[in-house]
């Protein structure tokens, strides 16, 4: 007997070892979970135990027992050791993916960096950013304290540059993030590489001989981490396409350069350039996000569109050429993706817009759900505005499930017909920007509901109110707004 369980003796390795022992930790936690105790107390003034916050679904255990009171982040512990591994698998993946299609690697990755990088994925963006570089972070005691080179030898491919656009909280919140990406491209310049090796130090020459022409300080030949003016927030093309105030690309373009030429990290600290952003820009090759998580989409709100979708609008206008745009999927961590944003764009349509089981719980809340799709709608206006990338056949289905549809404009009418009239207003502009190929008799039908709305709004309608007539502006129609752009056009003219 005792000869039979030697011969079936398992072998425990120390993965299978620690996975047990993760468990009986989360189990633990689990158990000292304090929700009740905890609410009561705080309601009575009394201390509740702080702990940390973010995404258990990320492997964030730390944030258990919950029923605690919660901080935000230890922005020096980002990235994590899992977000590391994260980041350079998203980033081997994403440069596959433009390596495959295009057979060349891209030479400059353009970021769009949100904050909820930091507080619900631990950095995972900024491990891929920092790895896209060939660097990797040094940690004692779970705090990053140093950036380490990654030797090409281990490497095995050129040092991608980068452009960064940060938000506005990752500024105030996260400013070690601008520090490490800046420390991180002044090691990468001052490698003795060959320069078909080093696309960060390629591209600080040729942007150091132009910026010393035009007498600018050569720190921004170095800067690749921009964002809008300090105490601001946003990247202002959401304003421009919410109220008509463009009348070509090249318009939404100068917006979101404007609006982003400040730059941040290490030795800056939100210093105007437009000429060294607009450098930074002729080198994009590939515009991107990551994707954490289905509770956020890029219909939910203005900043997707006006942050990544006016990026790639600015590229394509400084280049002359479109620019890849993809989302970095990371909602399956064991399975990442990269995704085209045309192929993301249907995804969320089709889940969301065009999903009876969806439009039928939105219309429960009444004239919040109607402000929903008119939202939604609204921003894939946006996306269309600024990438040219929502198809004919997506405003057809909008405008027959949301506008001609009798079921649907009675919930409109009877919950919230601003929402309705924003929707048809949407359509029509649609059209006439050449965004949509309507079919005449769809575009008379839409109007004619429009008409409708405007006799029920009549009396609601006050003040410069620009209804079924829209009107196109811009910085010619609008002086100080002029004023504003001068230098910027300048700058605009002298780089381009």
């Amino acid at each position: 007997m005792l000869e039979l369980k030697s011969c079936f003796k398992l072998k425990i390795d120390d993965k299978v070892l620690g996975a047990f022992r993760r468990a009986l930790e989360i189990a633990k936690r689990m158990k000292a979970l304090k929700e009740y105790e905890n609410f009561f107390l705080a309601l009575s003034g009394n201390y509740v135990e702080p702990g940390a916050s973010g995404s258990l679904t990320r492997g964030k255990i730390e944030i258990l027992p919950t029923g605690r009171n919660f901080y935000g982040v230890d922005p020096t512990a980002l990235p994590t050791r899992a977000a590391w591994e994260i980041g350079v698998k998203t980033a081997e993946k994403l440069l596959a993916h433009y390596l495959e299609k295009h057979g060349k690697w891209p030479e400059s990755v353009g970021h769009w960096l949100m904050s909820i990088d930091g507080y619900k994925a631990d950095g995972e963006q900024l491990a891929q950013i920092l790895y896209l570089l060939g660097v990797r972070p040094v940690w004692i005691n779970n705090a990053v304290k140093e950036i380490e080179v990654i030797p090409l030898e281990e490497l095995k491919r050129p040092r991608i540059d980068v452009c960064v656009r940060i938000t506005g909280i990752v500024r105030d919140t996260l400013p070690n993030y601008a520090d490490l990406i800046q420390k991180a491209v002044a090691k990468i310049i001052a490698l003795d590489e060959p320069l078909e090796m080093n696309f960060v130090r390629k591209h600080y020459f040729e942007q150091l001989e132009k910026l010393s022409k035009l007498g600018i300080s050569e720190e921004f030949a170095k800067c690749r981490v921009w964002g809008c003016k300090p105490g601001a927030y946003g990247a202002g093309v959401n304003y421009a396409v919410e109220a008509s105030a463009w009348k070509s690309d090249e318009d939404l373009a100068k917006v979101w350069i404007h609006w982003s030429a400040y730059a941040y990290g290490d030795k800056f600290r939100g210093e105007f350039s437009p000429e060294a952003l607009i450098l930074n820009l002729k080198n994009v090759e590939v515009i991107t996000r990551n994707q954490i998580s289905d509770e956020h989409d890029l219909l939910n709100c203005c900043c997707h569109f006006s942050y990544q979708g006016g990026f790639y609008n600015a590229v394509k206008e400084i280049k002359g050429k479109e620019p890849e745009i993809v989302v970095v999927d990371t909602r399956e961590m064991t399975n990442a993706e990269i995704r085209e944003m045309k192929d993301e764009i249907e995804r969320i349509v089709r889940a969301k817009l065009l999903n009876d089981r969806w439009i039928e719980e939105m219309k429960k809340h009444g004239y919040r759900g109607a402000n929903e799709f008119s939202k939604k709608i609204l921003h894939l206006y946006g996306w269309s505005a600024t990438t040219k990338l929502v198809e004919d056949w997506v405003f057809d289905e909008i405008a027959e499930n949301y506008v001609l549809n009798e079921e649907m404009k009675k919930f409109f009418v009877e919950n919230n017909v601003y929402a309705l009239e924003e929707i048809a207003r949407r359509l029509v502009e649609a059209k006439e920007r050449g965004l949509w190929k309507a079919s005449e008799e769809r575009l008379r039908r839409i109007r004619e509901i429009y008409a409708e709305i405007e006799g029920i709004l009549e009396e609601d309608l006050v003040g410069d109110v620009q209804g079924g007539e829209i009107r196109f502006l811009n910085s010619e129609d609008v002086e100080d707004w002029k004023q504003n752009l001068k230098e910027l056009e300048k700058a605009f003219e002298v780089i381009k």
